[in-house]
């Protein structure tokens, strides 16, 4: 199943350009990259610099470029860090889990 806006915090999120909208910590705000790792409190962001900052979940909130089939633009997803606090192993099978009921 493809990723959209309305199941994304079940799927992978390795691969796609995330951005810090709003955090706890005023120093992570905007930093924006690709999501190269990803850890049950943490995602791991890579900069264009090529440096690599480990973001917390909790108390963030991240927009997702989730890539569009059309080539026109790439939707744009906010989602709160509460929302994926959990290791991505279990949050990716909980969508089995929901479909089931």
């Amino acid at each position: 199943m493809e990723a959209s806006p309305s199941n994304l915090i079940f799927h992978e999120l390795i691969g796609l350009y995330a951005e810090v909208f709003e955090s706890t910590n005023p120093k992570l705000i905007n930093i924006c990259g690709r999501v190269i790792n990803e850890t049950r409190n943490m995602l791991v962001i890579e900069m264009k610099d090529m440096h690599e900052k480990m973001v917390p979940k909790k108390g963030t909130t991240f927009v997702f470029n989730l890539p569009s089939s059309s080539a026109n633009h790439d939707q744009r997803v906010k989602i709160y860090g509460t929302l994926l606090l959990s290791q991505p192993e279990n949050r990716v099978k909980n969508i089995r889990k929901i479909r089931m009921r």
